[in-house]
């Protein structure tokens, strides 16, 4: 087969050149339509499921061979890589290499390419709580620990799974995923919340009503409010209420463990951020606080409270602490909660009202979600043992809208 090379590319492709896009990347539709094929005659590779491509470098990288299959399939991360290396399923110069092998000017690599993983969301029976759905969109009270679309790592077991066996079960409503976003495997998902946020989310069910439900996030038309707990007494060192405008960028940081964190940083990088808190409920050594944003970057509540000090119970990312029976316990008087009990092992931040006009009626719609069990649990028991010290235990703030009773209960 004759040889390609690419503009701009450190090397050509030898065989298998059907499978790579200009630039040199390995295309996963064209490897992911080869393989449904069934090896009809002119598909390459060898056994079911896999095929092969070959490159020979044009010039001397001096990189490592997973750091440059990391470019060159990008759909694989560079574990998943370094694992193909280890089982033979990469050979450089026809010789079995080790990961770290360094590539020079002249070195012929080949490449048994598995399977990418499908972009069609599978449908698993994980429950979901509807708090709303019609033929364009549904609501939903997402639970903690469920993450919401399928990534590189998490391929199952997602919100979208759930969606997917929610519309095919449930005959009585019209609809599915929008196809917007479908490409990066997250259709329908017009926001986010993180993994172990809880919490109400609207995802759209066509293309029409997700750009016209992302208009108004974008736009900041939408009145987004959450509850978190925060550890220590907020009246002592801030005022009850206050707008927080601390801009937000990643961690400079690379390192294993830090790549996810965002902090506040006044450069280039740091975009801006804006949170408004306003104490809700206060106790002995910790305070309840809503939290209506106006821009919606990574990790702003987390970020935003751990930087004045107050970070949420349960997130170590950010300085907060879990919280068991035994920590629980210091200080009270009566009787305690039994040691190792678990009260609180994630961030303790719930999203509690989501206010959006509807994409089609233009209606203004709001929802309110119901905080999960381990976040009423822990706040029934604070209002029994750690009451505040003196004065109104619920102070009436100015622009406080999310009604307690109904979210916590």
């Amino acid at each position: 087969m004759p040889s390609r090379t690419h503009p701009g590319a450190d090397d050509q492709a030898l065989n298998g050149e059907d499978f790579i896009l200009p630039g040199g990347k390995v295309d996963p539709d064209a490897i992911r339509d080869s393989i449904g094929a069934g090896g009809e005659e002119g598909a390459e590779g060898e056994g079911e499921g896999l095929r092969r491509v070959t490159f020979k470098l044009t010039r001397d990288l001096d990189k490592r061979l997973d750091k440059y299959l990391t470019d060159r399939i990008t759909f694989m991360s560079r574990n998943q890589l370094q694992r193909l290396i280890e089982v033979g399923g990469v050979t450089v110069n026809r010789r079995v290499p080790k990961a770290s092998t360094k590539l020079h000017l002249g070195d012929v690599v080949e490449v048994v390419v598995p399977p990418p993983p499908s972009t069609e969301i599978q449908p698993e029976d994980i429950p979901l709580s509807v708090l709303y759905e019609d033929d364009v969109m549904i609501v939903i009270n997402k639970q903690a620990d469920l993450i919401v679309h399928p990534a590189r790592s998490h391929n199952s077991g997602t919100l979208l799974n759930a969606l997917v066996h929610h519309f095919r079960t449930r005959g009585e409503v019209v609809g599915g995923l929008s196809t917007v976003g479908k490409e990066f495997a997250r259709p329908g998902v017009v926001h986010r919340l993180d993994k172990h946020t809880s919490g109400v989310m609207v995802v759209a069910k066509d293309d029409e009503a997700h750009w016209k439900l992302g208009r108004q996030f974008e736009e900041r038309r939408v009145d987004k409010r959450y509850l978190a707990l925060v550890e220590g007494e907020i009246e002592e060192k801030l005022p009850l209420a206050d707008v927080l405008e601390h801009p937000i960028g990643p961690h400079p940081s690379k390192a294993k463990g830090m790549r996810e964190k965002q902090v506040v940083r006044h450069d280039e990088l740091g975009k801006p951020a804006v949170t408004i808190y306003r104490v809700r409920e206060r106790f002995r050594g910790y305070t309840l606080v809503e939290l209506e944003l106006k821009t919606g970057r990574t990790h702003q509540i987390r970020v935003h409270m751990s930087h004045v000090g107050f970070p949420l119970v349960g997130d170590d990312m950010y300085g907060g602490h879990h919280l068991r029976g035994e920590q629980f316990n210091r200080g009270v008087t009566g009787k305690p909660v039994p040691a190792g009990q678990e009260l609180m092992m994630r961030q303790a931040l719930h999203a509690c009202v989501l206010g959006i006009a509807h994409p089609k009626s233009l209606e203004k719609l709001v929802f309110t979600a119901p905080a999960p069990d381990d976040f009423t649990t822990l706040i029934k028991l604070l209002r029994e043992h750690r009451p505040p010290k003196e004065g109104e235990a619920r102070p009436q703030i100015g622009g406080a809208t999310i009604d307690l009773d109904a979210a916590i209960f």
